[in-house]
């Protein structure tokens, strides 16, 4: 029975974890997985701190920033009016050595275009030729191979560049697409690394466009949607997708502000722009309070965003935001792409079949918790668990893998409870039925101590070493005789009530009443090696507590009690005696006999003046052995 027990409690952990784990990665839920991602992010932040030294960024940003709008001449004025600055510091950039310069913005029109009236003619006639330099700095720098312009695919209409812009960079060559990926809780975690030309194409995205020129090795796209860039095949669990491997705070890309770099390029200090772009993939970009901004998986992992690369000039003064926000400028996901791709460390999400694995293993384990300990342990056992999971998993994710812990703990917490319900269902069905059978008349420590030691009594019976306590109160006939019914149930419930609870507080098990008479045992049902001391100990707290009863309780104010204890240890059997339909747990051999018969000669044990005490370990007793026969003046009936 015990094999079947175990056999059908290991069946039915296994099965709640699998199910636990199976519902855990349904795609109802696959929202949790982007939460593994955002966690991982912040924890591998707060353990870790920087993964990389920022001046070892492949990518840096120049920020259309605070500053920029509030510093002369930009103050007041629109970005399309900004064209010729912004080619001024495009040429300083490229001739000090960048390798590519992508734009996450997009200026869709141009003052040379307006058909705004002005004077005799139009705005666009007054300014022709506004935009000659910043267009003449892009055709330049896309005949190198050195620079990317923006767009943004839309369903019916894109916006893309100006016309002007379009031809400077020879159409769509140096155009591609500035759009993410995002998924359906509004979180950018990954991007698209190709877009779909005519049906038939694949264009990249910007960010795989600029890694691709610093790398100077083209993307190479397989049938099954993979993409491999210079011999790096780029992760992605989603197809055409690539997970971004945010790194936490705000220093992680070097940053610049145009306003400092528009003085720097007027100011001709090419050593400057040698120095800090050199070798560098740059990205334009608004790096604003409200424009542009995005929730990612770093949003855990912010930091007070600014420009704090060193500056150039004293010209203008850093604007920088007082608090951290959990958004981030685009312009960041973008160049944090561009870093995952020169550094082939994009993050590395495990496969359905992985997670699913993981999962199960993580509600095993809760399951196994919960049915082995009560709840509350189990809770706390899995919460230690659970911290050395997280803990475990974002070391693995400082190598760039993402280990899910969002399902895992869910399918864990989930199997725990599930595992509960079992054990109070199923399980511990028959414990319960025991417990409860025992409650009425077993001390609630005994209990316990039976349940644990899982050593319980075999039905019918089996031989034991047990100690036997007898006791009654002398003189009990003529009490009964003298005192009305109702008074008399009151004194022996009040006695029986009070000796009861000193016997279990001993550890013993009340076997039944006879009248005035109380038969206990000790060393049954539960094990209790020390159960003669145990006896011997609840005999003398007994007779003390009498005494106190007969001098304080009102109760027992006009019938002052004696009693008799007899004590006997030896081998029994114990167990479940009577018929088929009707029993009772007892005990039945010669030693109960005997201490019966030991009861009746204790009388003048009940008259001393003082209880008698427990010598350390136990009074000195001595064999009665042949002393008490059959002819004894109070035969107790054999048993």
């Amino acid at each position: 029975m015990n094999i079947g027990r175990t056999t059908r409690d290991a069946a039915a952990i296994a099965a709640i974890a699998l199910i636990c784990a199976a519902v855990s990665v349904v795609p109802p839920l696959k929202v949790a997985h982007g939460w593994s991602i955002d966690m991982l992010t912040a924890l591998r932040w707060e353990m870790f701190g920087k993964r990389h030294d920022p001046a070892s960024s492949p990518a840096v940003v120049v920020a259309i920033d605070e500053e920029s709008y509030r510093a002369v001449p930009f103050k007041g004025s629109p970005m399309l009016t900004w064209t010729n600055e912004i080619g001024r510091v495009l040429g300083a950039i490229v001739e000090g050595g960048a390798k590519v310069v992508g734009f996450d913005i997009v200026i869709p029109t141009s003052l040379e275009q307006s058909e705004i009236p002005f004077g005799d003619g139009t705005l666009g006639d007054k300014v022709h030729g506004f935009d000659r330099d910043f267009l003449r700095a892009l055709a330049s720098a896309s005949s190198a191979g050195k620079v990317v312009l923006g767009e943004v695919l839309l369903d019916d209409q894109p916006i893309r560049p100006s016309q002007g812009q379009r031809i400077a960079v020879r159409q769509q060559q140096d155009i591609r697409p500035l759009n993410v990926y995002t998924d359906s809780d509004d979180i950018v975690r990954r991007v698209p690394l190709t877009f779909p030309v005519g049906g038939v194409a694949r264009l990249p995205g910007i960010a795989l466009e600029l890694a691709s020129r610093a790398l100077k090795a083209s993307p190479v796209f397989a049938p099954d949607g993979t993409v491999t860039l210079a011999g790096y095949r780029i992760p992605g669990e989603v197809a055409n997708t690539m997970t971004v491997n945010f790194e936490g705070g705000a220093d992680d890309i070097p940053t610049f502000s145009f306003a400092d770099l528009r003085f720097c390029a007027n100011g001709n200090n090419k050593e400057y722009f040698r120095h800090w772009f050199d070798g560098k993939v740059v990205v334009f970009g608004s790096v604003l309070d409200a424009d542009d901004r995005r929730l990612t998986s770093k949003r855990f992992a912010t930091g007070h965003e600014g420009t704090r690369a060193p500056r150039c000039t004293a010209e203008t003064k850093p604007v920088n935001v007082g608090f951290k926000r959990s958004s981030i400028a685009g312009v960041y996901i973008h160049a944090t792409v561009v870093n995952n791709l020169v550094r082939q460390d994009a993050a590395i999400e495990l496969g359905g079949v992985p997670v699913f694995l993981i999962a199960t293993l993580v509600a095993m384990f809760g399951a196994v918790a919960a049915r082995l300990v009560k709840p509350i342990s189990a809770a706390f056992v899995f919460t230690a668990f659970a911290v050395l999971f997280v803990s475990a998993a974002a070391l693995v994710f400082n190598h760039a893998v993402v280990v899910p812990i969002a399902e895992p703990l869910v399918a864990g917490l989930a199997a725990m409870a599930a595992t509960v319900g079992y054990r109070f269902v199923v399980s511990d069905k028959d414990r319960r039925l025991l417990t409860n059978s025992f409650a009425l008349y077993l001390a609630p420590d005994v209990i316990d101590r039976m349940l644990e030691s899982n050593k319980l009594p075999e039905l019918g019976g089996e031989i034991r070493n047990v100690t036997i306590f007898f006791s009654d109160i002398e003189g009990f006939s003529l009490i009964a005789e003298k005192m009305p019914a109702h008074d008399l149930m009151h004194l022996m419930n009040k006695y029986l009530s009070e000796m009861t609870d000193i016997i279990e507080r001993h550890g013993g098990y009340v076997d039944k009443y006879i009248g005035d008479s109380i038969v206990a045992l000790f060393g049954a049902p539960a094990d209790d090696p020390n159960h003669a001391a145990n006896a011997a100990r609840a005999a003398l707290d007994c007779t003390a507590h009498l005494a106190e009863l007969n001098r304080d309780s009102t109760t027992f104010r006009d019938c002052k009690l004696a009693q008799r204890i007899g004590i006997n240890s030896g081998d029994a059997l114990v167990g479940n005696f009577g018929s088929r339909k009707r029993f009772n747990y007892s005990v039945m051999s010669d030693a109960v006999n005997l201490a019966s018969r030991l009861e009746a000669p204790t009388s003048s044990m009940a008259r001393q003046s003082s209880p008698p005490k427990l010598l350390s370990p136990l009074p000195a007793t001595r064999s009665l052995g042949a002393s008490l026969t059959p002819s004894a003046s109070r035969d107790a009936p054999r048993r």
